[in-house]
């Protein structure tokens, strides 16, 4: 068996370390199964797409270790993590996971709230009189 690879995943506030080795398809999630951690089928998809992508579905054994932010941020973290530990395994998946945006780190964040307002962009209400 080879030595294990590793990468880091990162979407808003999370950050996933994922761990990837040659096994029979085990995908854990802080010590639970990736169904169960996260119970929404959307976000299962996410977490398999990059191994559908590589046609490598049951080949490796995934540990992540997730943290902050909510459940779609740690998916989508996941997913990053995913396809670079798979560029890690095998350099000739590159095409396909390029191909389909998953090598991509989402730069997205909160936006700051702004002085004089509720919120970043909402304003207190205006009353002329």
């Amino acid at each position: 068996m080879e030595k294990q690879k590793n990468a880091v995943g990162r979407r808003k506030e999370a950050v996933t370390r994922v761990f990837i080795s040659k096994g029979d398809g085990k995908i854990t999630v802080n010590d639970k199964d990736y169904k169960e951690y996260f119970p929404l089928v959307y976000l299962q998809n996410q977490v398999e797409s990059p191994l559908k992508t590589a046609d490598v579905v049951g080949k490796y054994d995934i540990v992540i270790n997730a943290a902050g932010g909510g459940l779609k941020g740690q998916a989508e973290a996941a997913k990053l993590g995913i396809a670079r530990a798979l560029l890690e395994v095998n350099a000739e998946f590159r095409p396909s996971l390029k191909a389909a945006g998953q090598l991509k780190r989402d730069p997205r964040g909160v936006e700051r709230k702004k002085f004089g307002h509720k919120k970043a962009r909402r304003s207190y209400q205006f009353s002329k009189r």
